[in-house]
């Protein structure tokens, strides 16, 4: 079974064509700036990289030159269309609707477009990569597959807001997470490599990444996350201010006389590590710049965000009662090796320690604790599409 991933962002298709017999990558690829002249997509297959330039306007023109890389001539990876058997889709917010995947139907599409006042960057644009499929390979089974769902096994008191409880009844106002098909993979490949049942276990996963979360797992279950109703709370991000004081939100935008839209786009995009040091947004830069005596406001974002990051981990050490493993996934927990460092220097007291060899290293599952600490410490490199495919495979047969 060949099963192609899908995952539409408002100007983006990520997408991965996947052999399901031994859960290969075929061809993946990213078209980036749609409804721009400057569109193009960056296809990829057995290590070879092929731009392809086209300026389309929308996702069903991106998705019709995507599949037209599939089946290409020279470095298609099948012969007809016909060949892919299914399709998953990444959905970023399901609310209270969807607690595990879908299969696609009229319904679902409705529920999805319902939950897009919770998600309105990322809902919309993944309905229109449904849509898309449904109109470039008709007939094809398709699934979704949501960020929020595996944080549905929480707790209320771990996901209500302390405000009117009629926001919640109105609204649905209350904490989602997210980057939960990241936290459920990671968990369940710490279990494995751990040689225990996850049922057992007590696991703080940290996705960190452009967007970063941290998730409390008890027993293979979400039971706390660091993301609140939207991608914006928790940790200090790139460019997302995370947890604040509501007050900072009102006085700026009373003193600037600021639009709710307006304050918005200031915390999701002007705010975190960027924010701080007006360096470009790109983590990497601002991690160096840390180290330079002359550049003190990136010192400060980085001993904000790694301290923070600690913090969520010993705060989840209280909601799972103890601490069994700690995993660090994403772009940054998996490739910054001294932020990694940092983090557990803040964790020394709970006993855990890491082995600043086995450390020193990128984007590779490997266990870095050392043999005495009492909290183990994993690098595990994520794959949400996997887990789609996954997901997708077992909704369709």
């Amino acid at each position: 079974m060949k099963i192609l991933v899908v995952n539409c962002g408002s100007s983006s298709l990520k997408y991965q064509l996947i052999n399901m017999e031994d859960e290969s990558v075929l061809a993946k690829g990213n078209f980036e700036r749609i409804g721009e002249k400057e569109a193009f997509v960056t296809h990829k297959v057995n290590g070879e990289k092929y731009v392809i330039k086209s300026p389309v306007m929308n996702h069903e023109e991106a998705l019709k030159i995507v599949l037209d890389q599939l089946v290409h001539k020279d470095y298609g990876v099948i012969k007809e269309l016909s060949e892919i058997d299914a399709v998953g889709h990444r959905i970023v917010h399901g609310g209270e609707l969807f607690d595990k995947s879908a299969k696609v139907d009229e319904d679902v599409i409705a529920k999805i477009e319902s939950c897009a006042i919770l998600a309105p960057l990322h809902n919309p644009p993944a309905v229109l990569g449904i849509r898309a499929c449904q109109k470039e390979i008709p007939g094809i089974p398709m699934a979704v597959t949501f960020d929020t769902a595996f944080h549905q096994t929480m707790p209320k008191e771990n996901y209500i807001y302390p405000i009117p409880y009629e926001y919640y009844e109105k609204y649905g106002i209350r904490k989602y997470g997210a980057h939960g098909t990241s936290h459920q993979f990671v968990s369940k490949l710490c279990a494995e490599k751990m040689g225990k049942p996850i049922e057992e276990l007590k696991i703080v996963t940290c996705h960190l990444g452009q967007g970063a979360s941290i998730c409390a797992v008890d027993g293979g279950k979400s039971i706390d996350t660091s993301m609140g109703l939207s991608p914006l709370g928790g940790i200090p991000m790139v460019t997302r201010s995370g947890d604040l004081d509501p007050s900072v939100v009102t006085e700026i935008m009373e003193r600037d006389n600021l639009s709710a839209k307006e304050v918005n786009s200031l915390l999701n995009k002007k705010s975190g590590l960027y924010g701080i040091t007006g360096l470009d947004p790109d983590f990497r830069e601002i991690e160096l710049a840390s180290y330079e005596d002359n550049k003190p406001k990136a010192k400060i974002a980085i001993e904000l965000f790694t301290k923070s990051i600690a913090q969520f981990i010993a705060k989840y050490a209280v909601s799972l009662k103890g601490i069994d493993a700690v995993v660090f996934t994403g772009g940054i927990g998996e490739n910054q090796i001294n932020i990694r460092k940092k983090i557990c220097e803040n964790l020394e007291w709970m006993g855990l320690k890491i082995d600043i060899e086995k450390n020193n290293i990128k984007g590779e599952d490997v266990k870095i604790s050392t043999d005495d600490s009492k909290v183990a410490v994993y690098i595990l490199p994520t794959n949400e599409e996997l887990v789609i495919a996954r997901d997708t495979k077992a909704l369709v047969e």
